[in-house]
Protein backbone atom coordinates (compact mmCIF):
# COMPACT_ATOMS: atom_id res chain seq x y z
CA UNK A 1 0.00 0.00 0.00
CA UNK A 2 1.28 3.28 -0.63
CA UNK A 3 0.40 7.04 -1.47
CA UNK A 4 1.94 8.88 -4.14
CA UNK A 5 1.99 12.49 -5.44
CA UNK A 6 2.17 13.22 -8.87
CA UNK A 7 2.73 17.16 -9.65
CA UNK A 8 0.74 18.19 -6.74
CA UNK A 9 -0.53 22.09 -7.55
CA UNK A 10 -2.74 24.15 -5.26
CA UNK A 11 -3.23 28.18 -5.97
CA UNK A 12 -5.85 30.31 -4.24
CA UNK A 13 -7.46 32.56 -6.75
CA UNK A 14 -4.09 33.89 -8.17
CA UNK A 15 -1.77 32.79 -5.19
CA UNK A 16 0.32 29.49 -5.56
CA UNK A 17 0.30 27.93 -2.18
CA UNK A 18 2.12 24.56 -3.23
CA UNK A 19 3.68 23.48 -6.94
CA UNK A 20 4.21 20.88 -8.59
CA UNK A 21 5.00 18.57 -5.55
CA UNK A 22 5.99 14.83 -5.98
CA UNK A 23 5.81 12.49 -3.20
CA UNK A 24 5.51 9.16 -2.21
CA UNK A 25 5.42 7.37 0.78
CA UNK A 26 5.86 3.67 1.11
CA UNK A 27 3.60 1.15 3.18
CA UNK A 28 4.43 1.06 6.75
CA UNK A 29 6.83 4.28 6.47
CA UNK A 30 6.27 7.83 8.01
CA UNK A 31 7.93 10.84 6.09
CA UNK A 32 7.78 14.21 7.68
CA UNK A 33 6.97 17.02 5.82
CA UNK A 34 9.41 20.14 7.10
CA UNK A 35 9.37 23.61 6.78
CA UNK A 36 9.14 27.07 8.06
CA UNK A 37 5.07 29.03 8.88
CA UNK A 38 3.70 29.47 5.56
CA UNK A 39 5.56 26.92 3.46
CA UNK A 40 2.14 25.32 1.75
CA UNK A 41 2.68 21.80 4.02
CA UNK A 42 -0.48 21.91 6.18
CA UNK A 43 -2.22 22.90 2.29
CA UNK A 44 -0.66 19.72 0.63
CA UNK A 45 -1.59 17.36 3.68
CA UNK A 46 -5.14 19.18 3.51
CA UNK A 47 -5.56 17.92 -0.32
CA UNK A 48 -3.87 14.51 0.70
CA UNK A 49 -6.97 14.47 2.69
CA UNK A 50 -9.24 15.37 0.60
CA UNK A 51 -9.99 18.75 1.84
CA UNK A 52 -8.95 20.82 -0.48
CA UNK A 53 -8.73 20.32 -4.34
CA UNK A 54 -5.39 20.80 -6.20
CA UNK A 55 -4.91 22.68 -9.30
CA UNK A 56 -3.18 20.00 -11.26
CA UNK A 57 -1.74 16.92 -10.48
CA UNK A 58 -3.28 13.62 -8.70
CA UNK A 59 -3.05 12.02 -5.37
CA UNK A 60 -3.37 8.26 -5.66
CA UNK A 61 -3.27 4.93 -3.41
CA UNK A 62 -1.45 2.15 -4.45
CA UNK A 63 -2.44 3.49 -8.36
CA UNK A 64 -5.77 4.32 -7.97
CA UNK A 65 -6.40 8.19 -8.68
CA UNK A 66 -8.39 9.88 -5.22
CA UNK A 67 -9.97 13.00 -7.40
CA UNK A 68 -13.66 11.36 -6.60
CA UNK A 69 -13.53 10.35 -3.23
CA UNK A 70 -15.06 12.24 -0.40
CA UNK A 71 -12.99 13.19 2.75
CA UNK A 72 -14.72 10.63 4.31
CA UNK A 73 -14.54 7.28 2.21
CA UNK A 74 -10.65 7.96 1.27
CA UNK A 75 -9.88 5.27 5.04
CA UNK A 76 -7.48 8.38 6.41
CA UNK A 77 -7.14 9.16 10.00
CA UNK A 78 -6.22 13.00 10.74
CA UNK A 79 -5.01 14.59 13.89
CA UNK A 80 -4.92 18.01 14.09
CA UNK A 81 -2.57 20.26 16.78
CA UNK A 82 -5.35 20.59 19.58
CA UNK A 83 -6.33 17.28 18.89
CA UNK A 84 -10.29 18.57 18.55
CA UNK A 85 -11.69 15.96 21.02
CA UNK A 86 -15.48 15.58 21.52
CA UNK A 87 -15.55 17.37 25.42
CA UNK A 88 -19.31 15.93 25.82
CA UNK A 89 -17.60 12.44 25.47
CA UNK A 90 -15.72 10.56 27.94
CA UNK A 91 -12.24 9.31 26.89
CA UNK A 92 -13.73 5.82 25.52
CA UNK A 93 -16.27 7.60 23.54
CA UNK A 94 -13.30 9.71 21.66
CA UNK A 95 -11.62 6.97 21.15
CA UNK A 96 -14.62 4.57 19.68
CA UNK A 97 -15.89 7.03 17.82
CA UNK A 98 -14.81 5.97 14.12
CA UNK A 99 -15.43 2.40 15.50
CA UNK A 100 -19.25 3.39 16.06
CA UNK A 101 -19.77 5.49 12.35
CA UNK A 102 -18.50 2.08 11.04
CA UNK A 103 -21.24 -0.21 13.19
CA UNK A 104 -18.78 -2.27 14.95
CA UNK A 105 -19.57 -4.60 17.31
CA UNK A 106 -19.87 -3.39 21.36
CA UNK A 107 -17.83 -6.01 22.62
CA UNK A 108 -15.01 -5.79 19.79
CA UNK A 109 -15.32 -1.58 20.37
CA UNK A 110 -14.56 -1.65 23.70
CA UNK A 111 -11.64 -4.27 23.23
CA UNK A 112 -10.34 -1.81 20.48
CA UNK A 113 -10.37 1.22 22.70
CA UNK A 114 -8.66 -1.00 25.70
CA UNK A 115 -5.94 -2.40 23.09
CA UNK A 116 -5.34 1.36 22.01
CA UNK A 117 -5.27 3.28 25.40
CA UNK A 118 -2.43 0.71 26.83
CA UNK A 119 -0.82 1.30 23.31
CA UNK A 120 -0.67 5.10 24.00
CA UNK A 121 -0.03 5.14 27.75
CA UNK A 122 -3.67 5.56 29.38
CA UNK A 123 -4.79 2.38 30.03
CA UNK A 124 -7.74 2.67 32.49
CA UNK A 125 -8.65 6.02 31.37
CA UNK A 126 -11.85 5.07 29.83
CA UNK A 127 -14.36 6.84 31.96
CA UNK A 128 -12.30 9.99 32.41
CA UNK A 129 -13.86 12.96 30.83
CA UNK A 130 -11.14 14.51 28.09
CA UNK A 131 -11.50 18.09 29.93
CA UNK A 132 -9.69 16.94 32.78
CA UNK A 133 -6.50 15.15 30.79
CA UNK A 134 -3.60 17.08 30.40
CA UNK A 135 -2.65 18.62 26.84
CA UNK A 136 -0.30 15.40 26.36
CA UNK A 137 -2.95 13.43 27.58
CA UNK A 138 -5.07 14.24 24.78
CA UNK A 139 -3.18 14.33 22.16
CA UNK A 140 -2.75 10.74 22.96
CA UNK A 141 -6.23 10.16 23.20
CA UNK A 142 -6.17 11.99 19.72
CA UNK A 143 -3.94 9.21 18.04
CA UNK A 144 -6.04 6.59 19.35
CA UNK A 145 -9.08 7.92 18.03
CA UNK A 146 -7.28 7.88 14.56
CA UNK A 147 -5.63 4.52 15.21
CA UNK A 148 -9.29 2.67 15.72
CA UNK A 149 -10.49 2.39 12.34
CA UNK A 150 -7.30 0.98 11.39
CA UNK A 151 -6.55 3.83 8.68
CA UNK A 152 -4.77 2.98 5.94
CA UNK A 153 -2.65 6.26 6.46
CA UNK A 154 -2.64 8.56 9.04
CA UNK A 155 -2.22 12.25 8.69
CA UNK A 156 -0.46 14.59 11.73
CA UNK A 157 -0.67 18.17 11.18
CA UNK A 158 1.47 19.69 13.54
CA UNK A 159 0.31 17.27 16.40
CA UNK A 160 2.45 18.68 19.46
CA UNK A 161 2.86 22.47 18.14
CA UNK A 162 0.11 23.20 20.99
CA UNK A 163 2.53 21.65 24.15
CA UNK A 164 5.30 22.98 25.60
CA UNK A 165 8.82 22.41 24.53
CA UNK A 166 9.53 19.85 27.71
CA UNK A 167 6.60 17.75 27.03
CA UNK A 168 6.51 17.90 23.48
CA UNK A 169 10.27 16.17 23.50
CA UNK A 170 9.17 13.61 25.69
CA UNK A 171 5.88 12.86 23.28
CA UNK A 172 7.75 12.71 20.28
CA UNK A 173 9.80 9.98 21.44
CA UNK A 174 6.74 8.23 22.29
CA UNK A 175 4.45 9.27 19.35
CA UNK A 176 8.00 7.25 17.19
CA UNK A 177 7.55 4.58 19.40
CA UNK A 178 3.18 4.09 18.69
CA UNK A 179 3.65 4.56 15.07
CA UNK A 180 6.58 1.98 14.53
CA UNK A 181 4.42 -0.27 17.27
CA UNK A 182 1.02 0.23 15.23
CA UNK A 183 2.89 -0.15 12.02
CA UNK A 184 0.99 2.88 10.90
CA UNK A 185 2.17 4.90 7.02
CA UNK A 186 1.61 8.26 8.10
CA UNK A 187 2.48 11.83 6.63
CA UNK A 188 3.24 14.28 9.30
CA UNK A 189 3.53 17.78 8.94
CA UNK A 190 5.84 19.84 11.24
CA UNK A 191 7.97 23.22 11.54
CA UNK A 192 10.50 21.28 14.50
CA UNK A 193 13.74 19.62 12.95
CA UNK A 194 13.67 17.72 16.33
CA UNK A 195 10.16 16.53 15.85
CA UNK A 196 10.66 15.89 12.41
CA UNK A 197 13.95 13.72 12.89
CA UNK A 198 12.32 11.85 15.64
CA UNK A 199 9.22 11.08 13.91
CA UNK A 200 10.49 10.33 10.57
CA UNK A 201 11.94 7.44 7.91
CA UNK A 202 12.36 10.47 5.39
CA UNK A 203 12.58 13.91 5.33
CA UNK A 204 10.88 15.93 2.57
CA UNK A 205 12.22 19.78 4.13
CA UNK A 206 9.59 22.68 2.07
CA UNK A 207 10.11 26.05 1.12
CA UNK A 208 7.93 28.30 -0.42
CA UNK A 209 5.42 25.47 -1.99
CA UNK A 210 8.22 23.24 -3.01
CA UNK A 211 9.94 20.50 -1.77
CA UNK A 212 13.47 21.34 -2.28
CA UNK A 213 14.87 17.23 -0.72
CA UNK A 214 13.67 14.52 0.74
CA UNK A 215 15.95 12.14 2.20
CA UNK A 216 16.45 10.02 5.70
CA UNK A 217 17.27 12.38 8.31
CA UNK A 218 20.55 11.69 8.84
CA UNK A 219 21.50 12.59 4.91
CA UNK A 220 19.38 15.74 4.95
CA UNK A 221 20.91 16.95 8.73
CA UNK A 222 24.41 15.89 7.21
CA UNK A 223 24.26 17.29 3.31
CA UNK A 224 21.34 19.84 3.06
CA UNK A 225 20.66 20.29 -0.85
CA UNK A 226 20.96 23.73 -0.96
CA UNK A 227 22.04 27.11 1.33
CA UNK A 228 18.62 27.96 2.05
CA UNK A 229 17.82 24.59 3.61
CA UNK A 230 21.15 24.51 5.24
CA UNK A 231 20.15 27.60 6.73
CA UNK A 232 16.46 26.41 7.63
CA UNK A 233 18.24 23.25 9.77
CA UNK A 234 20.67 25.33 11.38
CA UNK A 235 23.64 26.67 9.99
CA UNK A 236 23.66 30.44 10.86
CA UNK A 237 27.29 30.63 8.43
CA UNK A 238 28.09 29.19 4.78
CA UNK A 239 31.34 28.98 3.69
CA UNK A 240 33.05 28.67 0.34
CA UNK A 241 34.87 25.38 -0.12
CA UNK A 242 38.82 27.29 0.04
CA UNK A 243 38.04 28.92 3.48
CA UNK A 244 36.12 25.83 4.66
CA UNK A 245 39.15 23.60 3.78
CA UNK A 246 40.97 26.16 5.77
CA UNK A 247 38.55 26.04 8.93
CA UNK A 248 37.59 22.86 9.43
CA UNK A 249 39.43 20.67 7.25
CA UNK A 250 36.57 20.07 4.32
CA UNK A 251 37.12 20.63 0.91
CA UNK A 252 33.37 21.62 0.15
CA UNK A 253 30.94 24.43 0.68
CA UNK A 254 29.89 23.84 3.95
CA UNK A 255 27.42 25.22 6.64
CA UNK A 256 28.12 25.51 10.72
CA UNK A 257 25.77 25.28 13.39
CA UNK A 258 26.30 26.57 16.62
CA UNK A 259 27.95 23.59 17.95
CA UNK A 260 30.53 23.51 15.39
CA UNK A 261 33.11 25.63 17.26
CA UNK A 262 33.30 24.21 20.86
CA UNK A 263 35.61 25.85 23.63
CA UNK A 264 38.42 23.99 24.13
CA UNK A 265 41.73 24.89 26.11
CA UNK A 266 43.48 22.68 23.62
CA UNK A 267 41.35 23.90 20.47
CA UNK A 268 43.86 24.64 17.94
CA UNK A 269 41.69 28.09 17.52
CA UNK A 270 41.94 31.65 19.24
CA UNK A 271 38.92 33.56 19.87
CA UNK A 272 37.17 36.96 21.33
CA UNK A 273 34.01 36.58 23.10
CA UNK A 274 31.81 39.45 22.06
CA UNK A 275 28.61 37.86 23.43
CA UNK A 276 26.93 35.01 25.19
CA UNK A 277 23.25 33.68 25.94
CA UNK A 278 22.28 30.72 28.39
CA UNK A 279 20.65 28.12 26.84
CA UNK A 280 18.94 25.03 28.70
CA UNK A 281 21.95 22.44 28.11
CA UNK A 282 24.86 24.67 26.97
CA UNK A 283 25.70 28.52 26.28
CA UNK A 284 25.71 30.09 23.15
CA UNK A 285 28.99 32.18 21.75
CA UNK A 286 29.24 34.89 19.17
CA UNK A 287 33.09 35.06 18.85
CA UNK A 288 35.27 36.50 16.45
CA UNK A 289 38.62 34.37 15.25
CA UNK A 290 41.93 36.14 16.42
CA UNK A 291 44.34 33.94 16.21
CA UNK A 292 46.96 34.00 12.56
CA UNK A 293 48.39 31.82 10.93
CA UNK A 294 51.84 31.65 9.07
CA UNK A 295 52.39 34.57 6.59
CA UNK A 296 49.70 36.34 9.12
CA UNK A 297 46.80 35.44 7.77
CA UNK A 298 43.28 34.40 9.68
CA UNK A 299 41.91 31.10 9.19
CA UNK A 300 38.63 32.85 8.42
CA UNK A 301 37.28 36.62 9.09
CA UNK A 302 34.42 37.52 11.06
CA UNK A 303 31.95 36.49 13.30
CA UNK A 304 30.85 32.92 14.46
CA UNK A 305 28.66 30.97 16.64
CA UNK A 306 29.86 28.45 19.04
CA UNK A 307 29.00 27.04 22.37
CA UNK A 308 30.58 26.28 25.65
CA UNK A 309 29.77 24.12 28.70
CA UNK A 310 27.25 25.86 31.56
CA UNK A 311 29.76 25.05 34.14
CA UNK A 312 32.35 27.79 34.50
CA UNK A 313 31.16 29.79 30.86
CA UNK A 314 33.88 32.23 29.38
CA UNK A 315 32.85 35.97 29.83
CA UNK A 316 32.31 38.73 27.14
CA UNK A 317 35.95 39.73 26.03
CA UNK A 318 37.47 37.02 27.09
CA UNK A 319 40.39 35.25 24.93
CA UNK A 320 38.88 31.36 24.60
CA UNK A 321 40.10 28.45 22.50
CA UNK A 322 38.03 26.62 20.52
CA UNK A 323 38.21 23.08 18.62
CA UNK A 324 36.19 21.99 15.58
CA UNK A 325 33.07 19.78 16.30
CA UNK A 326 32.52 18.20 13.01
CA UNK A 327 28.95 17.26 13.82
CA UNK A 328 27.87 20.57 13.55
CA UNK A 329 29.56 20.67 10.22
CA UNK A 330 27.07 20.18 6.85
CA UNK A 331 27.92 19.52 3.54
CA UNK A 332 26.22 21.56 1.13
CA UNK A 333 24.75 19.95 -2.08
CA UNK A 334 26.82 16.38 -1.37
CA UNK A 335 23.88 14.45 -2.52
Amino acid sequence: MSLRLNGISVRYGDVPAVSEVDLAVGGGEVVALLGPSGCGKSTLLRTVAGLEAPSAGAVTWDGADLAGTPVHRRGFGLVFQDGQLFPHRDVAGNVAFGLRMRRVEREERDKRVAELLELVGLAGYQRRRVTELSGGEQQRVALARALAPRPRLLLLDEPLSALDRALREALAVDLARLLREAGATALVVTHDHDEAFTLADRVAVMRAGRIHQVGPPAEVWQSPADVEVARFLGCGRVLAAREAERLVGVAARVGLRATALRTDPDGPLEAEVLERAHRRDHVRLLVRLTDERPGGEQPVAGEFEAVAAIADPPEVGDAVRLAVDLDGVAVIGRR
